[in-house]
């Protein structure tokens, strides 16, 4: 038995990438809109909930089966909880005390804890000094962007700050999750799969604390609802198992930390809200901090200035 070739970051899944972290960073922009009239875990109910049925009618369409085990749909439980109940309703209940822009930064450190938790998990992802070091450098990403004050009084922002960062190392967990349990189904319906047993979850917490939420709510309550579901759910899963096969859990969440720039573009945009300098920072020393994590860029130098290496 020989071991899988690693996965690689090619120009296919670079293309799907940029596609997916265009439909995730509209998300933020969405559910900022959507936790107006909604509580947090409503979001998250509607937005997994409202997309199985698209995913279905698509599974339908193309023909797919969809597994019957007992096996495979406890790990689609798994999995709809690490990579939808708990980040979701994380980050959706930080958006009701932070702006967009800033969950979509925090969101990033997903790609420094992805390699960690790859590299404990994963033969073919090993854990290696300069995933540690770039680790490091999200942490301190981080705390610029959350400055000193954080260390010397509670303020609720920090409390939402902390949730983002949670939901980060959820999605990390997922990552490994459904590379070590469901690589071998088509990514449609580990979408489909996901979203339902998400739902599963989220419908009876939801029902038991505030009851299901009411159908009479504005036109861009739906609007932004549907967004979540169709766009930022039931396409951007179709693309996140793609490129998890494709290219691996580590390389997958490279796209946290090209979902900022469209979070952030349409908060300012469209929601008011503003850019500060320590964001940019923090961000900045995140972004190094995969670059020393993943090794391409700096390899790429290497290999372009030999005499210096």
């Amino acid at each position: 038995m020989t071991d899988k070739p690693a996965p690689v970051l090619d120009l296919t899944s670079i293309f799907l990438l940029l596609a997916l972290a265009m439909v995730w960073g509209g998300s933020f922009f969405f559910a900022e809109i959507a936790l107006v009239e909604l509580e947090p875990t409503a979001v998250t109910l509607l937005r997994v909930g409202l997309s199985v049925p698209v995913l279905a009618l698509i599974l339908r369409v193309k023909g797919f089966r969809i597994p019957r085990s007992l096996h495979a749909w406890a790990a689609y439980l798994v999995m709809g909880a690490l990579n939808n109940a708990i980040p979701f309703t994380l980050i959706f209940w930080g958006q009701t005390r932070i702006d967009s822009g800033l969950a979509s930064i925090l969101n990033g450190t997903t790609a420094m804890f992805a390699a960690v938790v790859a590299g404990l998990c994963l033969k073919d992802e090993p854990l290696t000094a300069r995933k540690i070091a770039g680790a490091l450098l999200g942490i301190l990403g981080v705390a610029v962007i959350m400055g000193p004050e954080a260390l010397t009084g509670f303020d609720p922002s920090d409390l939402a700050q902390l949730a983002v960062l949670g939901a980060a190392l959820s999605y990390a967990f997922a990552g490994v999750w459904g590379r070590l349990r469901l690589s071998q189904y088509p990514p449609l319906v580990n979408a489909f799969g996901m979203v339902t047993g998400s739902t599963a979850l989220m419908l009876p917490l939801v029902v038991l604390r505030d009851g299901l939420p009411s159908p009479d709510l504005s036109w861009a309550t739906w609007a932004a609802v549907g967004g979540l579901a169709v766009l930022s759910t039931a396409l951007a899963y179709g693309l996140y198992f793609a490129i998890l096969v494709r290219a691996g859990a580590a390389n997958l969440l490279l796209v946290t930390l090209l979902i900022p720039p469209f979070a952030i573009g349409l908060g300012v945009a469209f929601l008011g809200e503003a850019l500060s300098l320590s964001m940019v920072a923090g961000f900045a020393v995140i972004a190094v901090g995969f670059a020393v994590t993943d090794g391409r860029l700096l390899d790429r130098i290497r290999a372009r200035n030999p005499a210096r290496s």
